[in-house]
């Protein structure tokens, strides 16, 4: 398979394994709401439009073989919207078929693996596992990534201005990965033949910290002079009480605080290859 769609190909996730598969050879088609002066490449093609659109979704998989699926539900959502991770997939996998898409790729969630854990329960969690079985029993072979924390969330998600934001208290390790060993292991399950319909792999780096043990790496050793804010999690159940990001904020802050993350990443090592990028590096090129 040379020519490969992506659904969600500019953000955080998407954008990396874009440009992987790019340098790696394979010719991309990538779907985007707005073009982006700065994500630019000789392999990749952008197709301007989004999945409630059934004509550019038909434009993204035109001349391809496979997609990737680079889907989220965005913290300012509610149950009862459109979602890109719900009816956004149905729409995919329908023309998909209609297409004759030989594979597709998927990133979801390790920490959805919380749901039912202690009494919880998130529409969100319960969502992103009917994705999965979506795909898996879309007739077409699939392959699904379930990626422990990124490092970039650190970043992105508790870096606001000089402070580093916490809310509440980091019970277990999680083993944090960065992106690009992630894209990476995208191009080599690419690279190989598939040897089954169905497959799962386990995305997890080296190392496992605690949220606080990781921010504060990031704090020793990234250029920028930064502080630590902590909240307790009640207030920011209380705000989610009455603002959806908020609400979405403490669910994630409330799974990984408390989920008993194991490593189970040795056979995607195997097959895929090993992450390499630690922590502490990727602290100090941010």
């Amino acid at each position: 398979m040379n020519n490969i769609a992506i659904a969600g190909g500019t953000g955080m996730l998407g954008w990396p394994v874009a440009t992987a598969l790019a340098q790696a050879g394979f010719t991309v088609t990538a779907l985007t709401r707005t073009p982006q002066e700065n994500r630019n490449h000789p392999n990749i093609r952008w197709v301007v439009g989004d999945l409630q659109n059934t004509d550019s979704i038909r434009k993204l998989l035109e001349g391809n073989e496979a997609v990737h699926l680079n889907l989220s539900v965005k913290q300012n959502e509610t149950q009862t919207d459109w979602h890109a991770e719900e009816q956004g997939l149905e729409n995919l996998l329908r023309i998909a078929r209609e297409q004759h898409i030989k594979h597709i790729s998927y990133l979801s969630s390790l920490i959805m693996n919380y749901q039912g854990m202690n009494g919880f329960d998130w529409w969100v969690f319960r969502l992103k596992q009917r994705a999965v079985a979506q795909i898996r029993d879309s007739g077409i072979s699939a392959t699904v990534f379930y990626p422990s924390t990124f490092m970039e969330t650190l970043l992105h998600q508790y870096k606001a201005g000089p402070f580093m934001l916490l809310a509440g208290q980091s019970k277990h390790k999680q083993y944090f990965v960065a992106a690009e060993d992630y894209a990476q292991q995208v191009v080599q399950s690419y690279k190989q033949e598939p040897t089954q319909r169905f497959r799962e792999y386990i995305v997890q780096g080296q190392h496992a910290y605690t949220t606080d043990e990781a921010i504060a790496i990031f704090k020793q050793n990234t250029p920028a002079r930064l502080m630590t804010l902590r909240a307790p999690l009640g207030l920011i159940k209380f705000y989610g009480g009455f603002f959806a990001k908020m609400n979405y904020g403490y669910h994630i802050l409330e799974a990984l605080n408390n989920y008993p993350e194991k490593f189970e990443a040795e056979a995607t090592w195997q097959q895929l290859g090993k992450p390499s990028v630690t922590l502490e590096q990727f602290s100090k090129r941010t």
